[in-house]
């Protein structure tokens, strides 16, 4: 077990890293000032980024350092909701029953927000994921059901999180009202070139290993074959071990990287 064999306490590089503990790159720096804005000033925002980025990490960082006693977050996925799903799902996680009819529980849903928001001080954070699959008429009822008081507040905070394809989808003149209310928007890049050795180390050290194992000409494959997105060096790292492990090495080089993408492109 490779492991076993690096002295390792737990495989560094899953995603059941605690949100302290994570490594903290420039990109995701700058993603949590735009969401600490978003959080003073409330309204509409957009992470978009590829698959592995680091957008549902990052969010969920955020929402676990919200006081709950001023905020009530909610999240899901419109990777396979029809409008009527969204809606339905979007009432009950505000704590309503779902009417029958979509008129109703358009009105369910502000009058849940307006009463969390004026009569109890809490603000809601609602996070919809997988933005990137929703339809049209989503994405303008979005703006319709988030227009509070002829559009001149907002009790309320809303995060569309997606693949790049929604800076497409949101570029088009139907959903133009829509991208004209985001208050911030931020594109995910992945590490730095630079960032990768510290990266690296950070999660080995957080598995309890105090030497260094990567070469260097390592880490200039490793982010030559992952273009910096975390998942992607997750998953090399995790491989390149394993393979170390059954070759009896000690240090992960740039042969062992290489096996490593050979194995992930099967």
């Amino acid at each position: 077990m490779f492991l076993q064999h690096f002295g390792l306490k737990f495989n560094p590089f899953t995603k059941e890293i605690p949100t302290e503990n994570l490594f903290i790159s420039q990109d995701l720096l700058e993603l949590e000032h735009r969401l600490k804005y978003l959080q003073q000033t409330r309204g509409i925002g957009l992470v978009a980024g590829e698959p592995g980025t680091g957008k549902s990490t990052t969010l969920r960082k955020f929402v676990t350092e919200l006081n709950p006693s001023l905020y009530r977050h909610c999240y899901f996925s419109l990777a396979t909701v029809t409008l009527s799903e969204f809606y339905q799902a979007l009432t009950l996680e505000l704590g309503e029953q779902p009417a029958n009819r979509r008129v109703v529980m358009f009105r369910q849903i502000q009058q849940a927000i307006s009463s969390m928001y004026y009569d109890n001080r809490i603000t809601p954070v609602i996070i919809l994921d997988e933005i990137h699959m929703a339809s049209n008429k989503l994405l303008e009822d979005l703006r319709l059901i988030f227009n509070f008081k002829m559009d001149s507040q907002n009790p309320f905070i809303l995060i569309l999180a997606g693949q790049p394809p929604i800076r497409n989808k949101l570029g088009l003149n139907i959903n133009k009202p829509l991208r004209q209310r985001l208050a911030v928007k931020h594109i995910m890049q992945g590490l730095r070139q630079e960032e990768i050795k510290d990266y690296c180390n950070s999660r080995l050290r957080l598995a309890g290993l105090v030497e260094d194992i990567i070469t260097e000409a390592a880490y200039e494959v490793i982010y030559s074959n992952s273009n910096g997105i975390p998942r992607v060096v997750n998953s090399l790292l995790t491989n390149a071990m394993i393979y170390a492990c059954n070759q009896n090495q000690r240090s992960i080089d740039e042969e062992a990287i290489y096996h490593a993408q050979n194995e992930l492109n099967i």
